[in-house]
C-alpha cells in the first residue's frame, strides 16, 4: 500500500515507491549490466546527491538547457497559463526543485485565489523540500505530490474546481527517450489528461555539436560526478564494489541519431561485484556503460510527436538564441 503522509493542511504526499524502489534498481542493475553494451537507466542518477549534483548542473556556465527555459518563462508565464481556459491546476512530471514551475504558479496565481500543483518525482527527499518552500512562498496554494516512478506509475491527474489541468514536461526530459519510448510515454500521459487540458514540452533544439558536448561535460567535472554518482548508488545500495577513480565520464554528439550520449567508462580491465545480486560483472579496458541519451529536435519534428500522441500544437515560445524550445500542446 502506497504511503500517504500529510505534512500540512495544503500539503498531502503520496509515496508510490514503498518496498519497489530497491527492487527495481536490482533488477534494473542486473539486467543491464548483463546486457550488450552494458548500460543503466538514467533515472537513477536522481538519489539525493544525485538531485543536488543536477541542480548545480544546472547554474553551470556551460549548461544553458535551465537558463534558456528559464527566460522563456521569465518572458512569456502570462501567456503560457492565458492559454489554457479555467485553467486550475498544474502537475508536473519529473518536477525536482520545482524552480522553474513558480513562474507558471506564480502568474496563475495572479489571476485566481487558489491554485493546486501536482508534482510527481523520484526522490521523496527533494519533492519535500521543493513543496514546503512553495508554500512558503504562495498563499493560495495547496500541493498533492507524488514520489514515484511514472515510468511505471502513472497517478490520475486530480481535478479541483471544474477546472482544467496543464501538464508540465521541463527541461528536455523527453530528449532521453527513444523516439517509440517518447511517444509511448506522452500517449500514456494523455490518457491522463482531458481533451481541453494542456502539456507544456520543454525540448532542446538542434545546434552546433561543440556548444552540446560542452553541455553534457564542463570544465569543473560536476556533469562527472554526476554521471558517476550511479555507480556510487550500485555501492551503497546493492553492495557493489565500483572503484569510481577506475571510471571516466565521457559525452559525445551522435549526429546520425541527433542525440547527446553519456557514458561511464572502464579505464582498466576490472572486475566488479555486486554482493547483493550475487553477480560479477567483468570490464575489458575502455568498456562503455551507456548511462543517458538526449535528443535534440527540430520544431517540425515536435509538432509531429504533438500528432502521433493525440495533442494539437498550439504555440512554440523560443529563447532568444533559439536553442530551446516551450511547446503548448491541447490534448484532443
Amino acid at each position: 500500500m502506497p504511503e500517504v503522509e500529510k505534512l500540512s493542511t495544503p500539503l498531502t504526499i503520496h509515496n508510490l515507491l514503498v518496498n519497489r524502489s530497491a527492487d527495481s534498481l536490482a533488477a534494473d542493475a542486473r539486467a543491464g549490466l548483463t546486457a550488450r553494451p552494458k548500460r543503466l537507466p538514467p533515472k537513477y542518477f536522481y538519489d539525493t546527491l544525485g538531485s543536488h549534483l543536477f541542480e548545480a548542473i544546472c547554474q553551470l556556465p556551460e549548461y544553458y538547457l535551465t537558463r534558456a527555459e528559464t527566460a522563456i518563462f521569465q518572458r512569456h508565464a502570462n501567456a503560457i497559463v492565458t492559454a489554457i481556459p479555467n485553467l486550475t491546476s498544474i502537475a508536473e512530471f519529473g518536477s525536482g526543485s520545482a524552480v522553474k514551475s513558480r513562474y507558471l504558479i506564480a502568474a496563475l496565481l495572479a489571476q485566481r485565489d487558489v491554485v493546486h500543483y501536482q508534482p510527481l518525482d523520484i526522490s521523496p527527499e527533494i519533492l519535500r523540500q521543493s513543496a514546503e518552500a512553495l508554500l512558503e512562498s504562495y498563499a493560495g496554494l495547496s500541493i498533492t505530490g507524488y514520489v514515484c516512478d511514472y515510468l511505471q506509475q502513472m497517478p490520475p491527474l486530480e481535478r479541483r474546481h471544474g477546472g482544467r489541468v496543464l501538464v508540465l514536461f521541463l527541461g528536455s526530459n523527453i530528449g532521453n527517450y527513444t523516439p517509440e519510448e517518447a511517444r509511448a510515454l506522452l500517449q500514456r500521459m494523455r490518457q491522463t489528461m482531458q481533451p481541453g487540458d494542456g502539456l507544456l514540452l520543454g525540448a532542446d533544439l538542434a545546434k552546433d555539436p561543440r556548444v552540446l558536448e560542452a553541455a553534457y561535460d564542463d570544465a569543473l567535472g560536476v556533469t562527472a560526478a554526476f554521471n558517476l554518482n550511479v555507480l556510487l548508488r550500485l555501492n551503497q545500495q546493492l553492495g557493489a564494489d565500483f572503484n569510481l577513480r577506475q571510471f571516466a565520464h565521457r559525452a559525445v554528439f551522435n549526429a546520425a541519431q541527433s542525440r547527446m550520449e553519456m557514458y561511464a567508462v572502464s579505464r582498466v580491465a576490472q572486475t566488479v561485484r555486486l554482493a547483493a545480486l550475487d553477480l560479477t560483472v567483468e570490464f575489458e579496458a575502455g568498456e562503455m556503460i551507456h548511462t543517458e541519451h538526449s535528443h535534440k529536435f527540430n520544431v517540425a519534428q515536435l509538432a509531429a510527436l504533438a500528432a502521433a500522441t493525440g495533442f494539437a500544437p498550439v504555440q512554440v515560445w523560443l529563447d532568444e538564441r533559439e536553442w530551446f524550445s516551450s511547446n503548448l500542446w491541447v490534448a484532443v
